[in-house]
């Protein structure tokens, strides 16, 4: 590094602690002279989101010196060590202007007592259930982010689109109570998850039909931006159209350069190599080309994934050797970017014996899991054929289970043995 880069560096870091130090001084008086809850006079009179009738709301905390935010105190003299990193986000969010930073802060403390923000993690949304599978939080990421996956396609049948109308607040109240779950799976400590990576699936999201569902979570991703600053580590969208690269063309003028390189684009073909860079193959869920599967009883996290390389135009097989019959065979096998032919089979040690095929061969399309009884010792065969002339990455794992098999039990039922 150059000695003019090295000064600009350190010149950096030494003003932004300078700004962190005044912003705690700032914060110190405002909560002892009892001034952080008053808004700022600059936004006294800007309209803030109102609270679905059926929410209290909360006026106030138990003390001023006890005021916290995501579960950290933020009086600094009480020396919590989750305080600076909580206050460090507002100062990026606005790059580091102190005055600004704080007036972003006052407005998030009275907009979730505005909102109705405490308890809302115990309320339990029984009108629409449906929301559960739109955004979700599933697993960590490879840096221990947690992962928020938000799939709008999900709503986007008739009825949705007349029930959004109707129940807009409390799309966006579920919305926000979704964000608070996972920010409460951070640490806001050094060394600890500060952020969360968020996936947004835009398939079947487009359409003219989900207009009014993409103007519902447009708003709420607003409020989310207000009052949630720097907590989304990345932003991935996926599956998504020449129309959105337009749209965000038109839009790129009016981010900052810091939002900016959050975002990560990825059409169709590209979803599973996208991802992969930021979830491993174990976590990554089966509807985007990774092998975690819901409810799994088969594999966890924690099963190892072995890789391996397929050329162009080449084939590949996988062995999974078994010398002691009387087991299961489980494997999961995906290819990223698919385009592959696939077969399954099992071939006997014994030469007199007959090769079984498990599935015939067929076009890959998706992650594959299958299993099968080994009666007399042999090895499994997986053969994958690259139908391109582009190299793919390979990903699977196997494990194996001591079985009683069917036949023998029945056998066992109908012919009992007799002992003299």
């Amino acid at each position: 590094m150059s000695s003019s880069s090295s000064s600009s560096s350190s010149s950096s870091s030494s003003s932004e602690k300078k700004a962190l130090l005044e912003l705690r001084i700032k914060l110190e008086d405002a909560i002892r002279s009892n001034k952080l809850l008053k808004a700022p006079a600059a936004h006294r009179a800007v309209a803030r989101t109102k609270v679905a009738s059926s929410h209290e709301s909360s006026k106030s905390f138990k003390s001023n010196e006890e005021v916290e935010l995501w579960g950290v105190p933020l009086l600094p003299s009480k020396g919590h060590e989750g305080t600076d990193p909580v206050l460090l986000k507002f100062l990026r969010a606005r790059e580091f202007k102190v005055n600004e930073a704080m007036e972003m802060l006052q407005r998030t403390l009275l907009w979730r007592m505005e909102y109705g923000m405490e308890g809302i993690l115990e309320e339990e949304e029984t009108e629409l259930p449906e929301l559960e599978k739109v955004a979700f939080i599933d697993g960590v990421d490879r840096e221990g982010h947690p992962v928020c996956y938000n799939v709008y396609g999900e709503l986007k049948d008739e009825e949705w689109k007349q029930r959004m109308e109707e129940k807009r607040e409390r799309v966006i109240r579920w919305r926000v109570r979704s964000m608070e779950k996972g920010v409460r799976l951070l640490s806001f400590k050094p060394g600890g998850a500060m952020a969360m990576l968020q996936v947004t699936d835009l398939k079947d999201s487009l359409t003219t039909s989900m207009k009014e569902i993409r103007s519902t979570s447009m708003k709420a991703v607003s409020v989310l931006q207000d009052n949630y600053p720097e907590l989304v580590h990345k932003n991935i969208f996926v599956n998504v159209s020449f129309r959105y690269y337009v749209y965000n063309a038109l839009l790129a003028p009016f981010i900052s350069q810091r939002s900016k390189s959050k975002f990560i684009f990825a059409r169709p073909q590209k979803v599973t190599e996208t991802l992969l860079k930021f979830i491993s193959p174990e976590r990554l869920p089966i509807q985007y080309g990774g092998l975690k599967r819901n409810d799994d009883d088969e594999f966890t996290t924690e099963d190892e994934v072995s890789e391996m390389s397929i050329r162009g135009g080449e084939k590949e097989t996988i062995e999974i050797l078994i010398h002691e019959p009387g087991v299961t065979v489980v494997w999961d096998i995906t290819v990223v970017g698919w385009e592959v032919n696939y077969k399954e089979e099992f071939i006997p040690d014994d030469e007199g014996s007959y090769r079984v095929l498990i599935r015939k061969e067929r076009r890959m399309e998706e992650s594959m899991r299958n299993s099968f009884y080994i009666s007399e010792p042999g090895k499994v065969v997986l053969t994958i054929k690259n139908r391109t002339f582009k190299k793919k990455k390979i990903l699977y794992r196997t494990k194996s289970r001591p079985t009683v098999y069917l036949y023998n039990l029945l056998s066992k039922k109908h012919h009992p043995q007799h002992h003299v």
